[in-house]
């Protein structure tokens, strides 16, 4: 299994860019949920939303719900995280991860912790200048 996170990059305050996250193994898919996290300098890696591959169900941190929209594209096997409104703080390595889904009554708001994962793509870089 592999996840290759992509699209990140300069910014400035106030625009707006889209990563995305290949996935590979369309089965593997089916039976995770995937999320994306980031991890601003010198900080501990924060959660930012996670989607159901399944059912496209979304949960996004609260101080990220309004700019920021997961999304999935079930044939490319991809998702993407929509960021809009950029501001300088929103500077980070981007990690997109997956979760198994270990019992089918799990609501989507458990799979918001770090712990919750099991694969993790590589990260990529948004910075965002003021």
């Amino acid at each position: 299994v592999q996840l290759q996170a992509f699209g990140g990059g300069l910014v400035q305050a106030g625009g707006a860019l889209r990563l995305g996250c290949a996935v590979s193994g369309r089965a593997f898919l089916s039976s995770h949920n995937m999320g994306w996290f980031r991890q601003a300098p010198g900080k501990e890696i924060d959660f930012v939303g996670v989607i159901s591959w399944s059912r496209g169900t979304t949960y996004y941190a609260d101080s990220m719900k309004d700019r920021f929209t997961i999304s999935r594209d079930t044939t490319k096997n991809t998702m993407y995280l929509q960021m809009n409104s950029l501001k300088p703080e929103d500077t980070a390595v981007y990690y997109c991860a997956a979760a198994r889904i270990r019992s089918v009554i799990s609501p989507i708001t458990s799979f918001a912790t770090r712990s919750a994962y099991d694969y993790w793509g590589q990260g990529t870089l948004v910075t965002v200048s003021s």
